[in-house]
């Protein structure tokens, strides 16, 4: 038996080693993937279509009703390349980027090419 504490460590040190879009299949309905913030869990659609749903935090409630499917993740851990989420965080990439160029030439300095 491990802890919630425990398994988030675990589950954010595997994703750091997969490429970025990855997630975590932890469930049949519950993913997670690494953000430049740290892990998001997500519901998958109820429609069986695979969409990442909504996000939702992983605290002592959810664990403890979550735990016996995590507990069989840790056992046979599996991963899956999800391009909607790959396309957010190239998103939020772009949009960092823009927000740079545009404080620097605010700042006046050149825009970054």
């Amino acid at each position: 038996m491990t802890t919630r504490e425990r398994f988030e460590e675990h589950v954010a040190a595997l994703l750091q080693r997969h490429p970025v879009g990855m997630t975590t299949d932890l469930s049949d309905c519950i993913v997670a993937y690494r953000s430049g913030h740290g892990v998001v869990y997500t519901f998958l659609c109820e429609d069986g279509s695979g969409q990442v749903d909504e996000e939702f935090d992983l605290d002592d409630k959810a664990w403890e009703e979550w735990r016996p499917s995590f507990e069989r993740w840790l056992d046979q851990p599996k991963f899956s390349m999800r391009t909607e989420v790959l396309q957010w965080l190239v998103d939020a990439i772009d949009e960092c980027g823009r927000r740079l160029e545009h404080a620097a030439y605010a700042g006046g300095r050149r825009p970054l090419a």
